[in-house]
């Protein structure tokens, strides 16, 4: 009985929560915004099961939101990761072009923050006159109002380490594949290889 009690006075409280507005960064801190929804269900547990310690939220266990800078830095900040390794941490750049599946997208320092796929393509690293040349396979980036860019990839090459004939054999390969398919998944197979081998060869002729 009384944790079916407990159960109706705690949903209650994350209702009232849930039906609060929401708010722009720049009317409440996340902080602030998070601490008050916290210290809501805190106060609805004391009131039911006085006697037993409060479980921890998810917010518990999160670094606070990155403060945004007040004017915006002359470098962005990459960091750019795959599931087996970093292959940038935390690296100050002029500015980063990333495949994303909308389109080319050019991220400078202030950039408005996004979430965006990433699409088989050239992620570029544009620092000073150099330009270092990634190909992704997919993945999804992650730009902060702080200046920082996040990238996070399946796969990914460096350019210069592509052997143009391998993927010519591939491209080839794939569109026969794709030509004698007889099921609709060795057709999906197929496609997704030459989609893949098209966008490789793509970025060596650019």
């Amino acid at each position: 009985m009384m944790f079916r009690q407990a159960s109706r006075l705690l949903a209650g409280s994350v209702r009232r929560l849930s039906r609060r507005p929401f708010s722009t960064a720049t009317e409440v801190p996340a902080a602030a915004t998070t601490t008050n929804m916290d210290s809501g269900f805190m106060e609805s547990w004391k009131k039911v099961i006085p006697n037993i310690d409060p479980p921890k939220t998810p917010s518990h266990f999160m670094n606070p939101r990155p403060a945004t800078p007040s004017s915006i830095p002359s470098k962005i900040t990459v960091n750019f990761v795959l599931p087996y390794a970093s292959e940038l941490s935390a690296k100050e750049v002029d500015m980063v072009i990333i495949p994303a599946t909308t389109g080319q997208m050019g991220v400078l320092p202030g950039h408005v923050p996004t979430i965006a796929e990433l699409k088989p393509g050239i992620l570029s690293v544009h620092e000073g006159n150099d330009v270092t040349k990634y190909f992704l396979s997919s993945g999804f980036a992650f730009i902060h109002a702080n200046s920082v860019a996040d990238v996070i990839a399946v796969e990914a090459v460096p350019v210069d380490h592509i052997d143009p004939s391998l993927v010519q054999k591939g491209l080839t390969d794939f569109t026969q594949k794709l030509s004698s398919a007889t099921t609709e998944l060795d057709k999906a197979e197929a496609q997704i290889g030459v989609d893949i081998h098209s966008a490789l060869n793509a970025a060596l002729s650019g």
